[in-house]
């Protein structure tokens, strides 16, 4: 490009763009508190800061998995410690009723008594956090059970969604978080006669089969059928046992992970600051400088000599 500029002033105009331009952005730093505003601003640092932004981002969701799973675990844990004071009772009342002393008349207000354990113990099958079923695996839009007295273990099935959702853990791998209605209250052996032939029945710890047993040996004024209902209402409390062990495991490791996740999140946020951050006390002093220099170049250039060969022409 053609220019009608004297050498020196064309390198007056040269350092005062280049002046004008760190002016604008030490402005635009401070104003903004970031140092890094578009890509341009550091082209060799802007793949490291994408890829901090993005783990960012990822620990955010992480943490709100956890979140999630802990009042699910939380839930879970309170509705099955319930379900074992409910199986208390319901040992309480199968003494109560192998007692000879009874008749057919107080045991059958025994059954009554156990029928509302059943209920219960269904309602807290359906256990609900935010609209779902947290004992329904994988098809939590409704419960696994229903109560059907007529039914062999006093419960219809819904479904049989096994629960195959992990949470993962930002230390590293997932862990499982939550067990069905089926493992922890319908629990199940496969037995194989002598042809080969598989029938699926309640094991012993079966927590809906053991009431409905005592239950129904209860209506039949049936004294060694109550008797042996005892052992398994005794199993079924051992597996409510062994499912809220599962749920305090499940709350012990989500803790767990959450602080990792809040610490990893504060260094994430760090490293990003220290990257991106604006360092507003030395962005001040650049700021000051490049004025005074701008001041400076302005007062020098306007003491140069501005006197042409045609000043001295007569």
């Amino acid at each position: 490009m053609i220019t009608n500029l004297d050498p020196s002033s064309a390198l007056f105009a040269a350092n005062l763009n280049s002046l004008e331009q760190r002016l604008d952005t030490a402005n635009e730093q401070i104003s903004s508190g970031k140092k890094i505003n578009v890509a341009s601003d550091a082209p060799d640092q802007i793949g490291e800061l994408l890829q901090l932004r993005a783990d960012q981002q990822h620990n955010s969701q992480v943490q709100s998995n956890l979140s999630l799973a802990q009042t699910n675990a939380t839930a879970a844990d309170n509705a099955l410690q319930s379900a074992i004071q409910l199986m208390n009772t319901a040992t309480q009342l199968a003494t109560q009723g192998a007692n000879e002393t009874q008749t057919a008349a107080t045991r059958t207000d025994l059954a009554q008594q156990v029928q509302s354990l059943q209920e219960e113990m269904v309602a807290y099958s359906q256990t609900q956090v935010q609209g779902n079923y947290i004992f329904s695996g994988d098809q939590p839009q409704g419960p696994q059970y229903q109560l059907d007295l007529s039914a062999p273990k006093g419960v219809d099935q819904l479904s049989i969604a096994a629960s195959t959702q992990q949470i993962e853990d930002p230390a590293g791998g997932s862990f499982p978080a939550s067990m069905t209605a089926q493992q922890i209250f319908d629990d199940t052996d496969t037995v194989t006669d002598a042809d080969g032939n598989t029938t699926v029945v309640p094991a012993s710890d079966n927590v809906f089969n053991a009431l409905n047993t005592l239950r129904v040996a209860l209506l039949k004024n049936d004294q060694t059928g109550i008797a042996n209902s005892l052992s398994l209402i005794r199993d079924a409390s051992n597996q409510l046992n062994a499912a809220d062990a599962f749920y305090g495991a499940v709350e012990n490791r989500v803790q767990d992970a959450t602080n990792f996740a809040t610490n990893y999140g504060t260094q994430l946020q760090t490293e990003i600051g220290n990257m991106q951050d604006t360092d507003i006390p030395t962005a001040d002093m650049q700021l000051t400088q490049d004025e005074t220099q701008l001041e400076a170049a302005f007062t020098i250039q306007g003491k140069m000599p501005t006197s042409t060969l045609f000043n001295y022409l007569g």
